[in-house]
């Protein structure tokens, strides 16, 4: 009996097993979430960062200005709270809880904000690719407006690529990277088209930066931007459904046909609500309350509707905006009372395993 049950073990182990894990790996690369990895605390990193966030004036009534900043600790520049505390992005045992909670959530890739190759999170991608590898879990990179023209850009791809691109965690489709790129439209779509098409002066195309490169779309009239700028494709990132033409779920059926006829990718992003009032407290408007999670199905729902190839949740840990899944706590600090989930601080996580599930299932 014994002989035959360890039989029984040695083909589970050998044949089955690997080949479900494989076709899970598969397709969980089409749910992605954005990770911001700039955090810092006293303890590990010398100072608070990102948690002592400044107050951000309007950018026209000056009623808002010089409002100064939060002392992180117990009053942190967002309305939730993290279970986790004022952690440090650079800490080894936090990325691992990070990591372990994002496999737990259905989620095959992590899109980490890069804001260059001096910048603070550029210095912990090693820890991240090499935690991530441990859970299975892939490493794509958000690319934030730090540059100031393409050729700039261009050599900053470059040593992403060269010093992280051999990394078994580093996200490829097909063997491109793929790489979001934010804010793109403040370029103009001829100075990308040198980038981006394969006869432009700066190409990246058929050389080691070649990758998908997906664009922001934001208002409508982005459409003119696409047909020129020589992006694979564009994503909506906004968690704020109606924020931004590209945010409002009710036009991603054209946004979807618009790709489809051009043979682009499109990413619709969805949120569990939106919340910054406490870095931005004259943007009240945009506020989306998560409705004990409806908010965040109705999205997801959405974007299920239009068949995309990826979606892209916004997002793992954007605390100053309130959009994130990460478990947060009920707390008070002085007279401000933060948001929370109710009674398990894990809702947000549970429900993206449901919804990706969903999606992925193909139903």
């Amino acid at each position: 009996m014994n002989f035959f049950k360890s039989f029984l073990v040695f083909i589970l182990l050998t044949f089955i097993l690997p080949k479900s894990f494989a076709q899970n790996g598969k397709s969980r690369d089409k749910v992605q979430i954005f990770y911001y990895g700039w955090y810092g605390n006293p303890e590990v990193d010398g100072k608070y960062d990102h948690w002592n966030h400044d107050i951000l004036p309007h950018w026209s009534n000056p009623k808002w200005n010089n409002l100064g900043n939060y002392k992180g600790a117990d009053d942190i520049g967002a309305n939730f709270y993290p279970a986790l505390g004022n952690y440090s992005s650079n800490d080894p045992a936090i990325i691992k809880k990070h990591m372990k909670m994002i496999q737990e959530s259905g989620v095959g890739v992590v899109v980490l904000s890069w804001l260059g190759k001096d910048s603070f999170v550029d210095k912990s991608i090693t820890k991240y690719l090499n935690i991530a590898d441990q859970f299975n879990l892939k490493i794509a990179f958000h690319i934030e407006p730090f540059y100031k023209n393409i050729t700039e850009l261009r050599e900053q791809l470059s040593y992403l690529v060269k010093t992280y691109s051999h990394h078994n965690a580093f996200y490829k489709k097909e063997g491109k990277p793929l790489y979001y790129v934010y804010d793109s439209y403040k370029i103009s779509p001829s100075e990308w088209s040198e980038l981006l098409s394969e006869n432009g002066r700066k190409t990246v195309r058929k050389t080691e930066l070649d990758g998908l490169y997906i664009g922001l779309w934001v208002e409508k009239e982005h459409s003119d931007f696409f047909e020129k700028s020589g992006f694979n494709g564009f994503y909506t990132y906004f968690a704020s459904d109606g924020f931004v033409f590209g945010s409002t779920t009710s036009n991603w059926s054209y946004l979807s046909k618009y790709a489809k006829d051009r043979n682009l990718i499109f990413i619709p992003c969805v949120g569990p609500g939106y919340s910054d009032t406490r870095i931005r407290p004259w943007n009240e408007v945009n506020f989306k309350s998560r409705e004990n999670g409806k908010y965040y199905e109705r999205m997801f729902d959405a974007a299920t509707e239009v068949n995309p190839d990826f979606i892209g949740i916004t997002s793992f840990n954007e605390w100053h905006e309130g959009t994130q899944i990460e478990p947060a706590i009920p707390k008070k600090s002085g007279n401000f009372k933060y948001e929370d989930y109710g009674k398990d601080s894990w809702f947000y996580i549970k429900e993206t395993k449901r919804l990706t599930e969903y999606f992925l299932s193909g139903k």
